[in-house]
């Protein structure tokens, strides 16, 4: 009789260990944050991961608890490579059971994990990868984005650029970042010519035989002549400006950047272009408060990603307030179409039709200021979300 009771009291335990972690993870609300902790764009995905951790605790008063569960974010580092990517968000999904996924930093690793999502049923939040295909012909119903998207950049940047009498050359990267932001710009350019588009590699450091055909495209067009510049993370294709486009009366511009790729928009004083996010130009309590912190914390200004890291991370704790915690995939797509809440950028709000979350842009001006080491963008003025007509391009 003993030895039975003491068998069954093993199994009871056993049974109760095996039972902890569900119990545990219940309590939990699993947050996968995949992105490019190392890599090319190692600098855009630690302001991203900067930016999404000062969010939770801006979104939850600090307690880093939803509905009386805690948040647990899993850091996944996808080296801006897709196949990388792709096998850790589905390492996330299945083995370490995320509720949700957030990132990547990367358009070519997006474009790679959009599938994995749609074959686990899980939302993946995309911040702040750009191409439009994420919310366009490769989207599912699981994906968000609260990052801006190609078509958001180019009819901001169309705003300052596109007017009668100017001819336009682009160069860009030649992956889904630049094709797509470029496709992009060129379908929202009414008024203006568009004379040549340049890609190149994203490993590219020598411009020249690249700007040369720029050069080439333009130099004997009448009027104003521009090079718009798409481009993200090594590399500086500003330096085609040593190349003396002035002798040509070739004026280059381009949207916004993080700071340190702003440094050399100090050569370029009066250019005009529009911008995702300058911690100088929204005005709004939730920009405030990011702004006083990062200071506090890093002595140093919020940056591009930072701001759209914490919108992220808004996004997410607002979804999981309105559904009380509910975690359930069909429950957070209910709660999050249409979805309005508030971010370092002002208003955001899901559009229901592709997730795409509609915002407003900046046009700017660069200032040379002394006190500052980047060309400093002066706000024009706020470009709202219902002036640019954002098409929609999904094809479910």
């Amino acid at each position: 009789m003993q030895r039975r009771l003491f068998a069954l009291s093993a199994v009871c335990a056993a049974t109760l260990a095996a039972a902890a972690p569900a119990l545990a993870q219940g309590k939990e609300i699993r947050i996968a944050h995949v992105y490019s902790k190392t890599g090319p764009l190692e600098a855009y995905g630690k302001q991203t991961q900067t930016g999404f951790m000062m969010g939770l605790d801006y979104a939850t008063g600090g307690t880093m608890t939803v509905a009386g569960k805690k948040i647990v974010v899993i850091e996944k580092d996808d080296q801006g490579k897709p196949d990388v990517g792709k096998s850790l968000l589905a390492a996330a999904y299945g083995d370490d059971k995320a509720d949700i996924a957030v990132g990547p930093s990367s358009s070519g690793v997006a474009l790679a994990l959009l599938p994995v999502a749609e074959e686990y049923k899980k939302i993946l939040l995309v911040e702040p990868a750009v191409a439009d295909a994420i919310t366009g012909d490769k989207w599912n119903r699981y994906i968000f984005r609260t990052g801006r998207n190609s078509s958001q950049d180019a009819i901001s940047n169309a705003v300052a650029l596109d007017k009668a009498g100017v001819t336009i050359a682009t160069l860009a990267q030649d992956y889904a970042f630049g094709r797509d932001g470029v496709k992009a710009f060129k379908d929202a350019i009414k008024n203006a010519k568009l004379v040549h588009e340049e890609y190149l590699p994203t490993s590219t450091t020598d411009f020249t035989a690249g700007a040369q055909r720029l050069i080439d495209a333009l130099k004997d067009k009448p009027g104003r002549k521009i090079i718009f510049i798409i481009w993200a993370g090594a590399g500086n294709p500003y330096k085609i400006a040593d190349l003396d486009l002035k002798r040509y009366g070739i004026e280059i511009a381009t949207g916004g950047n993080i700071l340190p790729a702003m440094v050399n928009f100090k050569q370029f004083p009066g250019m005009e272009g529009a911008s995702y996010y300058y911690f100088g130009m929204p005005k709004n309590a939730v920009n405030e408060w990011l702004v006083a912190n990062h200071y506090k914390q890093f002595k140093a200004p919020p940056d591009f990603f930072t701001a759209g890291g914490m919108s992220a991370a808004i996004a997410v704790v607002e979804a999981l307030k309105k559904s009380n915690g509910d975690t359930k995939t069909e429950t957070l797509i209910k709660t999050m179409e249409g979805m309005s809440f508030e971010t370092p950028k002002g208003k955001m709000t899901f559009r229901k039709e592709d997730h795409q979350a509609m915002q407003s842009m900046f046009h700017f001006k660069i200032k040379v200021d002394p006190a500052f080491a980047w060309g400093v963008p002066e706000l024009i003025r706020e470009i709202k979300p219902e002036e640019m007509n954002i098409p929609i391009k999904n094809k479910r």
